[in-house]
């Protein structure tokens, strides 16, 4: 039988392994978004989607919960996405090819949208005809914003994603205008939820796209969906 200081040392070598191993990730998941990101097109419609190609990561949420800033923050840039305090500015899926390895689609805000009926309805065909026929649609990052947490909102688009069959993993945004307390308790109870969900990833990642909170860990979470990267 292993003793105690060999037991222990096997555990410092496992520990030290799977440190090296996330360090080797987060480093890998930044080196994909240095380098070339490309704008591709706006789909409106079905008719104008890309065909298919790369794996795709879809970014969801309510309007104004922080998309495009985190997108931007991702991506170590400041006009990647299109920022703005108007509800519902972005208005058809945008893709954006990331160094020929994925393809991140930014999905127009759900809530609260200024626009009217008749066309948040059209963004909302859209957004159900995307999710259904999109064998490339690898997962979706759900935004919430933690200062409020899940909305019905954000359940209906959870119901949209379990329907679907499209894997989705939650992302609470702006969690450095709340208190440790706030984090703690809104982490808990987002967790507690999503752990009833059929197509819910289990790992809740908690960002600030303003002070780089999470950025490097959700990199790396998005690097494990992309394609290898080719020998030159």
């Amino acid at each position: 039988m292993a003793d105690h200081a060999q037991v222990r040392g096997q555990a410092l070598n496992a520990g030290a392994e799977n440190g090296q191993a996330a360090a080797g990730l987060i480093e890998a998941g930044r080196l994909l978004f240095a380098r070339d990101i490309t704008f591709m097109r706006g789909a409106v419609d079905l008719e104008t989607l890309p065909p298919f190609g790369l794996p795709e990561l879809a970014f969801a949420g309510r309007s104004n919960v922080g998309k495009s800033s985190l997108i931007n923050a991702l991506c170590g840039r400041s006009t990647v996405a299109r920022t703005s305090n108007t509800p519902g500015r972005t208005q058809e899926l945008n893709f954006f090819d990331v160094n020929g390895r994925l393809i991140l689609v930014d999905m127009p805000g759900y809530g609260f949208a200024s626009a009217p009926k008749d066309k948040v309805d059209a963004w909302t065909r859209l957004i159900k005809g995307f999710l259904r026929g999109r064998p490339t649609l690898r997962r979706c990052i759900l935004l919430v914003d933690s200062r409020h947490g899940l909305k019905d909102n954000d359940r209906e688009m959870m119901d949209m994603l379990d329907k679907a069959a499209v894997v989705y993993q939650v992302v609470l945004t702006k969690i450095d205008k709340l208190s440790a307390a706030e984090v703690k308790a809104v982490q808990e109870r987002t967790q507690a939820e999503i752990s009833k969900r059929v197509a819910a990833y289990p790992t809740l990642i908690l960002t600030s796209s303003e002070k780089g909170i999470g950025i490097p860990e959700l990199r790396a979470e998005i690097l494990q969906l992309a394609n290898p990267e080719t020998a030159p």
